[in-house]
C-alpha cells in the first residue's frame, strides 16, 4: 500500500507575528516608531506571504528593509529640478540652514511669550516681530499670521466686516485648486465694491465708490497672471490720498514676499514700496520670495496694525512658535535658498549641467527657470537643462532619492536651478540608476 505524501500548507512557514516583533532590529525601531506602525507592517508583510506574493522565507527580510526606511513621517524629501523656485507642490520656499536650526532650538520649550528677565508675559513673537521692521524699515508695525489668506482675512474682518471694501474687478483674483480671494473676503461679512473693468480702472472709480459704507481700499497684486494691451490701473500713490482723504485704510495684497526692490524682478512689488506709495497695510506670504516659512505678514502704520492685533480673529490665526522662530532666522540670517536660486549665474549653471551631461552622455538645452507660487509671471530665468527620454520621469520621481524633473515637449528637463551644487552627485546617480532601469526594461520587452 502506497503512503500518502504529507504536503506543508506554506503558510504554517510564515513567521509568527510574537517572533519577528522580538527580532532586535524590530526593537530598537521603538525609539522612532511606535507600537501600532510597527504592527501594522509586520501585518502587512505577513499579508504578502499568505496571498502568495512573498515566500515565506522572506518576509523577516523584507520586515527589516522596510523597518530601516520607514519614518515617522510619510513625507519624503525631493531634489527639485524643475527650474521653478517658489514650487507650491514641494511646500514652496525650502528653510534656510540658519531657519532649520532654530526651528530645532524652537521645539522644546522657548520664551515665545516670556520676559526672562522679569518672568512675566511678553509680546508673542516680539523677535520676528523686530527682525521684519529692521528688514523693512518704512512699516511702523508687523504682524505675523499663519498664512497669506488669513492675513486678508483678518484685515478684511477687522476693517470692513459688515461694511464695503472697494477692489478692481481687474484684480478678482483666483488661484491654484481654485481658490478665489472674493470667496474668502465675503466669508469674512463683508460686502465686495467692484470698480472699473476687467481690462481698465480708473481713479475716478474709486472716487465714485467710496462712501459711508466704505471699510477700506484693496488692491492686489495680480501675481499669478498679467493683462496687457488696453489696460489700466491705479498706483498706490493715487489711492492713497483718496483713502486718506476718505477716513479709509488702504491695504495692498503683494503675495509674494519682497520687503525690497530687486533688480532681478523689476516689475515685481515689494513692501517697502508699497508703504511708500501709501499704503497703509500691505499683505505678503512668508514662504515664497522672502524665502522662510509658511506665514502671513502684515506690515503698515501702527495704528491700523494693532487694530488688527487686537481683533479676536488674531487669536485665531497667529503663528506658531516654530513659524515664528523660522521666520526670523530667514529675515535675520544668511541669503536663503529661494534668494540664491533666483541670483544664480548663468555660467556656473551649464558648468554644473555639462559636467553631468558628460558623465551621462546626454545633451544639453537652454531652460528658462520660473520663479513660481504666482510671483513674477511670465518672467525667465535663463538657465539649462539636461534632456533625457520623458519615460525617465516616472522613475526619477520614484526613486531614492526622489527627483522631480520638467516633463515638456517630449522630453525629461533635468534643471539644477534649485538644486544645492552639494547635491549634483546624486541627481547624477538617480538618472544613472533610472537610465539603467529603464534599459532592463526595454531588453524585457524585446525579449
Amino acid at each position: 500500500m502506497r503512503r500518502a505524501v504529507d504536503h506543508v500548507d506554506p503558510r504554517r512557514l510564515i513567521p509568527r507575528t510574537n517572533d519577528l516583533l522580538a527580532l532586535p532590529a524590530v526593537r530598537e525601531a521603538r525609539t522612532r516608531l511606535n507600537e501600532r506602525v510597527i504592527r501594522e507592517l509586520v501585518r502587512d508583510i505577513q499579508e504578502q506571504a499568505r496571498r502568495g506574493d512573498l515566500p515565506p522565507d522572506q518576509v523577516e527580510p523584507v520586515l527589516l528593509a522596510a523597518i530601516a526606511r520607514r519614518t515617522a513621517t510619510t513625507l519624503r524629501p525631493v531634489l527639485n529640478a524643475t527650474g521653478v523656485i517658489v514650487h507650491t507642490n514641494l511646500g514652496r520656499a525650502p528653510l534656510s540652514a540658519a531657519a532649520v536650526e532654530a526651528v530645532i532650538a524652537a521645539s522644546g520649550y522657548v520664551d515665545v511669550e516670556l520676559d526672562l528677565a522679569d518672568g512675566s508675559r511678553s509680546r508673542r513673537g516680539a523677535g520676528a516681530r523686530a527682525a521684519l521692521l529692521a528688514a523693512c524699515p518704512a512699516a511702523e508695525d508687523a504682524l505675523v499670521v499663519n498664512n497669506g489668506a488669513a492675513a486678508l482675512v483678518l484685515a478684511t474682518t477687522a476693517l470692513a466686516a459688515g461694511r464695503e471694501v472697494v477692489v478692481s474687478r481687474g484684480e478678482l483674483v483666483e488661484i491654484g485648486a481654485g481658490f478665489r480671494l472674493t470667496d474668502l473676503m465675503e466669508s469674512t461679512g463683508a460686502r465686495l465694491r467692484e470698480v472699473g473693468t476687467t481690462n481698465r480702472t480708473h481713479l475716478h472709480d474709486y472716487v465714485g465708490a467710496l462712501g459711508p459704507d466704505t471699510g477700506c481700499v484693496l488692491k492686489v497684486h495680480p501675481s499669478n497672471f498679467r493683462v496687457d494691451g488696453f489696460t489700466s490701473a491705479v498706483p498706490l500713490h493715487d489711492l492713497g490720498p483718496l483713502a486718506q482723504a476718505n477716513g479709509v485704510s488702504l491695504v495692498a495684497d503683494l503675495g509674494s514676499g519682497l520687503l525690497a526692490p530687486d533688480p532681478h524682478l523689476p516689475d515685481e512689488p515689494d513692501v517697502s514700496s508699497a508703504l511708500a506709495a501709501g499704503a497703509d497695510v500691505v499683505i505678503a506670504s512668508g514662504d515664497k520670495l522672502l524665502g522662510g516659512p509658511q506665514a502671513g505678514l502684515l506690515l503698515g502704520r501702527k495704528e491700523v496694525i494693532t487694530r488688527l492685533a487686537r481683533h479676536p480673529l488674531a487669536r485665531a490665526v497667529r503663528a506658531d512658535k516654530l513659524a515664528l522662530a523660522a521666520l526670523e532666522a530667514t529675515v535675520a540670517g544668511g541669503t536663503p535658498p529661494v534668494m540664491q536660486a533666483l541670483h544664480a549665474d548663468a555660467g556656473q549653471l551649464r558648468r554644473r549641467t555639462e559636467r553631468l551631461a558628460r558623465e551621462l552622455g546626454v545633451p544639453v538645452v537652454p531652460h528658462d527657470g520660473r520663479v513660481g507660487g504666482g510671483g513674477a509671471p511670465g518672467f525667465p530665468l535663463p538657465g539649462w537643462a539636461l534632456r533625457l527620454p520623458e519615460r525617465l520621469a516616472r522613475l526619477l520621481r520614484t526613486g531614492d532619492p526622489a527627483v522631480l524633473p520638467r516633463v515638456h515637449d517630449g522630453s525629461c528637463l533635468i534643471d539644477l536651478r534649485c538644486v544645492p551644487a552639494a547635491d549634483d552627485d546624486r541627481v547624477l546617480e538617480a538618472v544613472r540608476h533610472a537610465l539603467a532601469t529603464l534599459d532592463v526594461a526595454n531588453a524585457g520587452r524585446v525579449g
